[in-house]
């Protein structure tokens, strides 16, 4: 049976990171987006209130929480800003839980335990600038070479491209099965910024999550030790499906952040704001939209706590997080555009966070799987065209 209670364990790391975003991130997330700067003191604080390894086992420098203790610290940290609540998802979820799953003991003490610890910030690579849905249309190379691969290629649109210190980066081994776009040619990499070859750059001008790092990460004839590869040859595709259930499921829970953020604003305002003659809580459109508001995050919630569930239970939740994802970012949007809506004209300025909020929506819906993605995936579930496997190495069991 599912049960959606909340041990002291996992509201004291919701209460954790709200302490965090209330301090560090609100007060200055203004300047900051405005900016298009990351805030210098986010990570180290991130990493000194643990919320960089919370979900690792203490054996790897975690302190050994579950998925619904993630998705909780991930709706705070949206709550905040989407930018930090990126860094969740690029750092544990796209790099630490997959290389918790599928590497060796070796490599989990070389890059897990320091990125648990946040001694090295990590993020993930598989987007490129021709190749986003279309995971098989990526163009980065890996070629055998002795005891090393040379990788070539380019990273597109990475969160903390230009602050991360290693990256989990995708690239075909075999080329001939690149030919014929067989995902079974896919192999993913341990990749330290230290190598030569690799540069990094920072994208500006976004239209949203401007508070965060996003950019792109060029590999130019890279030497990775052949220690670097990831379980094995022709497993990338694999693996990197498992790293968005990760990704997809800290975007879920995160979009619940931004919709009660907006609710809480529109709240606050409608109290404040006449016309009229009476307060606009009143009114009973912006009463309609408040009330959409708190229904949407009430069942955007149910969804990504059902697959954080499935998660703990080590079960396979690709459907339940793809369904939570796709109805959250449709909720986040809705609501943001409604609280733009309630604080009217002033809704348009920065001078309130409306403004930010609905940029920031954007952007959910579009990464971690488009929504277009992620309708087709919910009609191949209930039309047969596809189903829930388990992957060939067990999903992580996390202590509750």
């Amino acid at each position: 049976m599912i049960d959606f209670s909340f041990t002291e364990n996992q509201l004291a790391v919701r209460d954790m990171a709200r302490e965090v975003a209330s301090k560090l991130i609100i007060p200055s997330i203004a300047e900051f987006d405005r900016s298009q700067k990351l805030n210098p003191e986010l990570l180290p604080a991130m990493a000194e209130a643990n919320l960089l390894g919370f979900c690792i086992p203490e054996a790897y420098g975690g302190l050994g929480m579950d998925y619904i203790s993630l998705g909780l610290a991930s709706e705070e940290m949206e709550y905040g800003d989407t930018s930090a609540r990126v860094i969740l998802s690029v750092h544990v979820g796209l790099f630490s839980l997959p290389v918790l799953t599928f590497a060796n003991e070796e490599q989990k003490q070389k890059y897990l335990t320091p990125a648990a610890k946040g001694e090295k910030i990590s993020t993930f690579g598989l987007t490129e600038p021709a190749a986003g849905s279309d995971v098989v249309g990526l163009q980065t190379t890996a070629v055998k070479d002795g005891d090393n691969y040379i990788l070539n290629g380019e990273k597109m649109w990475i969160s903390l491209a230009d602050v991360a210190d290693q990256f989990l980066i995708f690239a075909w081994t075999d080329l001939e099965k690149k030919k014929n776009r067989d995902h079974s040619g896919i192999s993913c990499f341990i990749v330290e910024r230290g190598f030569e070859g690799i540069s990094t750059g920072s994208i500006h001008g976004k239209l949203g999550v401007r508070a965060g790092n996003t950019g792109f990460i060029s590999m130019q004839d890279v030497k990775v030790p052949k220690e670097n590869l990831v379980h094995k040859e022709g497993s990338g595709f694999k693996i990197a499906m498992f790293c968005l259930d990760q990704g997809r499921y800290t975007v879920a829970a995160g979009s619940c952040g931004l919709i009660k953020a907006c609710r809480d604003a529109c709240v606050k305002y409608s109290k404040e704001r006449k016309t009229f003659g009476s307060f606009i809580e009143e009114h009973q459109l912006v009463k309609q939209m408040i009330a959409n508001m708190e229904a949407g995050y009430e069942y955007s919630t149910y969804l990504w706590l059902k697959a954080g569930w499935l998660k703990n239970q080590s079960l396979r939740s690709t459907k339940a997080t793809s369904l939570a994802k796709w109805i959250a970012c449709k909720e986040a949007e809705a609501a943001a555009a409604n609280a733009v809506q309630v604080h009217g004209a002033y809704g348009f300025s920065d001078e309130y966070p409306v403004e930010r909020f609905y940029r920031n929506s954007k952007g959910a819906s579009i990464y971690e799987g488009t929504r277009e993605i992620h309708t087709l995936m919910q009609a191949d579930y209930v039309l047969g065209h596809r189903e829930d496997k388990q992957l060939e190495l067990d999903l992580p069991k996390v202590d509750q």
